[in-house]
């Protein structure tokens, strides 16, 4: 696929300072989620996020001085966010490795494979969700098996999500994932709205209802 290589050069470390939103309408531009993310983890990390053309995909670095790339699908705010989820919770082994070391398994799963994929998604999706909350974004909980008999177990597909984006709430999020949630809360000046926010959303997002947000594409088991 093609990829931004030279997203580095466009995004630098050193940046001005940043404006928040929250005297103004709400403005999501996923460059904005590039220079906030390369800020933070392009040097500590040697991790960048880039715009891809087609499907997401995470890409480790191939040089001892190159940089690993988090690939977000068509440009997608969301996907940019669903991305960086994954991104935040997986351990170094794991970043070591093509699309963290899982095989794809494209829509159209079996029972079997749905369980599988749903059983994965739990964190990511609830970090996701806190993600969209900071930047005051709309989150979808997403099975996406449309080709496929749909969800394993909808209802307890969402109730998990909720579950734990509530102990993320109540804990704080794994480290890289509340260093950016932090950034976001304060680029958006969303931090005194989050647990309103939360609770809003949890009584739209519990209900059982199929869901399928083509700007966020989940594609890794």
């Amino acid at each position: 696929m093609p990829v931004d290589t030279k997203a580095e050069a466009k995004f630098p470390l050193v940046l001005p300072a940043l404006k928040s939103h929250n005297s103004q309408p709400m403005n999501h531009n996923p460059d904005d989620l590039i220079m906030l993310f390369n800020d933070l983890f392009r040097e500590s990390f040697r991790t960048i996020l880039v715009r891809g053309s087609t499907e997401p995909e995470y890409l480790p670095f191939s040089e001892p001085d190159g940089f690993a790339q988090v690939v977000f699908a068509h440009g997608f705010f969301a996907s940019a966010l669903h991305e960086i989820a994954h991104w935040c919770i997986a351990g170094e082994q794991r970043r070591r490795l093509h699309d963290y070391g899982y095989w794809y398994c494209p829509d159209g799963r079996s029972p079997e494979q749905q369980q599988a994929f749903e059983q994965v998604e739990i964190k990511p999706q609830a970090i996701e969700w806190l993600f969209s909350l900071a930047a005051g974004s709309c989150f979808n909980i997403s099975v996406d098996n449309l080709a496929g008999d749909g969800a394993a177990d909808e209802r307890a597909f969402r109730r998990h999500v909720c579950d734990q984006s509530a102990h993320f709430l109540a804990v704080g999020l794994p480290p890289r994932a509340q260093q950016f949630f932090d950034v976001l809360t304060s680029f958006y000046g969303t931090a005194d709205r989050i647990r309103d926010a939360w609770y809003h959303d949890r009584t739209r997002l519990l209900r059982a209802e199929p869901a399928h947000d083509p700007s966020r594409i989940t594609e890794t088991l």
